[in-house]
């Protein structure tokens, strides 16, 4: 039967959304695509080169400082700040609030990192809050120990299925919620084979939270089969796909002509809440001996291509840049000329990565822009099915900036 279309929480219906995002990273799809890291020019240069001059004569801390936000860059030349503005007016949503429960037992977040358990909270409030329909039977994919389905069952007094395919995770989880009393039952499943859809009844409400790509793929089409009543949904690691591209499910989707590869979904990724100083040090000069041998090894084969290059040396780790090249000349079976002087390509390196980052702050502007569309894609797919279809944030982006939620609701 024709369904609605579902409302989008800003005056704008879910299929206008995705129109407007499809058309607007189709045009611009030539800064989104490039990859600065293994193009030492970029094709968008020619046509905004001043801008492109101002990005590559900033420092690495500059662009460090602003990949979290790119949108808030300070003095960029246009047209920067009108893509800034453009990004920011198609991605507006509503952040949905909800009292979270200010005393559990101790049991439900014990051994969870401080900050994993304040998005399970902020998802299992919101996700509550917003349900429409009465619960009948939580239903926790890929539930891992349970914790997200446990809480939920804790707090509405309603029994929760799990269902994950490890299981020790299973029989872990099973323990914890013996000993909290709660109404449970854990299910060793793989969740990716269709079968698995036997399990689901009409009457469920599906949670996930930060379910990744085909993981998430596979649960709202078991949804769509079983007819469930309800979904709540935090999508996560789009690029996580056997297949080498996106594959859509809408019709919307379909005839959008907006391929992704795998690669390429893995731009809406290129965020992080948290990283360490430790780790943040080494995963630069990964990526600086990595450029500093692409500029040499692009020199000594006298061909201007890239070589895909793993981030780590294979056999033991080198402590110098020497050693590092050496290592990925073997890797690749290359006879290379030694380069004149070893502590000028590694500056030459470092040089590359500050442009790199920099350049790469064009293509953060589209980073929110695109995991929305693929969201949107889905919910469309649900909204054809005959789902009522909400989409917000459950929580701060600093929080986890994979805080999209899809709530889908079917009057069964």
């Amino acid at each position: 039967m024709p369904v609605a279309r579902s409302a989008d929480p800003c005056g704008v219906d879910l299929l206008t959304r995705f129109t407007r995002l499809t058309d607007w990273l189709q045009r611009h799809q030539a800064l989104w695509r490039a990859r600065p890291f293994t193009t030492p020019v970029l094709a968008w240069e020619a046509d905004w080169p001043e801008l492109a001059g101002w990005l590559r004569a900033r420092s690495l801390a500059d662009a460090e400082a602003a990949q979290s936000q790119p949108a808030q860059l300070l003095g960029a030349l246009e047209p920067f700040g009108q893509l800034a503005a453009e990004a920011q007016e198609l991605c507006v949503l509503p952040r949905w609030e909800a009292a979270v429960s200010p005393s559990v037992p101790e049991l439900l977040h014990r051994h969870i990192p401080g900050r994993k358990w304040q998005q399970i909270t902020r998802f299992a409030a919101v996700a509550t809050a917003r349900t429409p329909a009465p619960v009948e039977r939580w239903v926790d994919w890929c539930a891992g120990k349970g914790h997200l389905g446990r809480l939920l069952a804790w707090q509405s007094g309603c029994p929760v299925c799990y269902l994950e395919w490890d299981a020790e995770l299973n029989r872990a989880g099973a323990e914890l919620s013996a000993r909290l009393q709660v109404d449970a039952q854990h299910l060793d499943a793989v969740v990716m084979q269709a079968s698995n859809a036997e399990r689901l009844e009409r009457g469920d409400t599906l949670v996930a939270l930060h379910a990744c790509g085909d993981l998430h793929r596979q649960l709202i089409e078991q949804v769509v089969a079983r007819q469930c009543r309800q979904l709540a949904l935090s999508p996560c690691c789009y690029n996580r796909i056997a297949g080498a591209s996106h594959q859509p499910l809408s019709l919307a989707g379909k005839t959008a002509a907006l391929p992704l590869s795998r690669d390429e979904l893995g731009l809406a990724l290129q965020q992080s809440a948290t990283a360490g100083a430790r780790e943040l040090r080494q995963r630069d000069r990964s990526m600086a001996w990595r450029l500093a041998f692409d500029h040499w090894q692009r020199e000594g084969r006298g061909v201007d291509s890239y070589l895909p290059t793993p981030s780590r040396a294979p056999g033991p780790q080198p402590q110098t840049l020497a050693d590092f090249c050496l290592a990925m000349a073997a890797y690749h079976d290359l006879q290379l000329p030694a380069p004149a002087d070893w502590q000028a390509l590694e500056a030459h390196g470092w040089q590359r990565l500050a442009q790199v980052r920099n350049l790469e702050l064009v293509g953060g502007l589209f980073r929110r822009p695109l995991e929305l569309w693929l969201v949107l894609e889905r919910a469309l797919y649900l909204q054809e099915a005959g789902y009522r279809v909400r989409l917000g944030e459950f929580c701060e982006p600093a929080l986890t900036p994979r805080n999209l939620l899809l709530l889908a609701q079917r009057d069964n």
